[in-house]
């Protein structure tokens, strides 16, 4: 073997070993990266899935002029402890809709407090004494009961853990898609139609192209001062409502649904363009018969990953004042309101050891709904995408 060949021959061998090198720095690092997320899963839902069921003791209630004055002494004084004060507060309402309940003592499953709650799932330092004692003999008698959460979904916040919801939350967001959708979708489109297939090639296209690159990585904190700015100060859009904080997420989610659709039609081949030019059809024909319905799964999967990221936006929200304490949910878009993810960093702030679960598990919640929303985009992608 020559020395050319030798020299050849270590210099294949050196990039062969640093191409081996190299996958297994990319393998290592797909690696981590899928541990990160098992850990994350794992915690997120070992910390979370307590919230979906909840303890409750079947108890008499007695409705009377006493217990409506002081709603303690609807049940035994043995278990005044053990029962939830939020339902007992609920007590002189329920008589006041029903005048019939009054002299009746029906037998009820009532949610405990949340501290007997976080004991029965295993935090044994919630209790001390007697009433530990207690809470194991109902227990084991099955007077107390594990139940679904059902209230979880339809209530609004509460001051009891035990009685938080994200019912509330969960039309707020409606509401703020909604909105956002409405002023997002056509601005963007039209915005995106126009710059590629009208406007004229000069400085101010070049410009405005610049600039809406440049919003799409702005912090999202700025759009919630913007939206405080001219939404709330100038226009006098109601604080703390959905019309406000669909508004400021609106601007927001402009950028990325204008990026994306200008994306889509230039996806388009211009043969197309030209064919219909071709055959008589003006330039707005072309684009609306088109152009337009080719790009459209582009489009619609462009909206749709916007809108996933408004889902998850807190920054603004906060500054526009969406993180309102909210027990009912809102009847309009003017009323005040909150949104998923303020309510979990509402939770996440709160003293009390019941609210971890219910932080958790409104991250699980959140994480279905954006999960669920990127999947829909890749799923009319793949439904509607054409090959050129």
């Amino acid at each position: 073997m020559t020395l050319t060949s030798r020299v050849t021959d270590a210099r294949l061998k050196s990039r062969y070993r640093a191409e081996a090198r190299f996958k297994g720095y990319c393998i290592t690092a797909l690696l981590l990266a899928m541990t990160f997320l098992v850990v994350f899963f794992f915690d997120i839902i070992r910390q979370g899935y307590p919230a979906f069921y909840r303890a409750e003791i079947q108890t008499q209630i007695t409705y009377s002029e006493e217990s409506v004055e002081i709603p303690t002494l609807a049940v035994a004084e043995d278990l005044r402890q053990i029962v939830s004060r939020g339902v007992l507060r609920t007590i002189p309402m329920e008589v006041q809709n029903d005048p019939s309940l009054l002299g009746t003592s029906p037998t009820r499953w009532v949610p405990v407090n949340a501290k007997i709650g976080q004991y029965l799932k295993g935090h044994r330092d919630e209790l001390r004494g007697n009433l530990e004692t207690q809470v194991d003999q109902l227990y084991e008698q099955g007077v107390i009961q594990f139940k679904p959460n059902w209230a979880f979904f339809t209530n609004g916040d509460s001051k009891l853990p035990e009685l938080a919801g994200i019912g509330a939350a969960a039309v707020g967001s409606v509401y703020l898609l909604v909105i956002t959708l409405c002023v997002a979708f056509p601005i963007g489109v039209l915005s995106a139609v126009y710059l590629e297939e009208f406007a004229p090639d000069n400085r101010l296209t070049q410009t405005i192209e610049v600039n809406i690159n440049n919003l799409a990585a702005v912090p999202s904190i700025i759009f919630g001062l913007l939206g405080l700015a001219v939404f709330i100060n100038f226009f006098g859009v109601p604080r703390s409502s959905t019309l406000a904080g669909g508004l400021t997420i609106g601007l927001m989610t402009l950028p990325i649904i204008i990026i994306a659709t200008r994306a889509a039609l230039r996806a388009v081949p211009d043969p197309i363009r030209l064919g219909a030019l071709a055959m008589g059809a003006t330039r707005w024909q072309t684009v609306r018969d088109h152009v337009l319905p080719l790009s459209l799964p582009g489009v619609l999967t462009g909206t749709i990953i916007g809108l996933a990221q408004a889902m998850g936006e807190t920054a603004p929200l906060i500054i526009v004042g969406l993180i309102a304490y909210i027990p009912e949910a809102p009847s309009s878009i003017t009323q005040a309101a909150t949104v998923l993810p303020a309510q979990v960093f509402t939770w996440a702030g709160m003293p009390e050891g019941a609210y971890v679960e219910k932080t958790a598990a409104g991250i699980m919640v959140l994480l279905s709904i954006l999960l669920s929303m990127n999947a829909a985009a890749v799923l009319l992608r793949r439904r509607f995408e054409r090959r050129w």
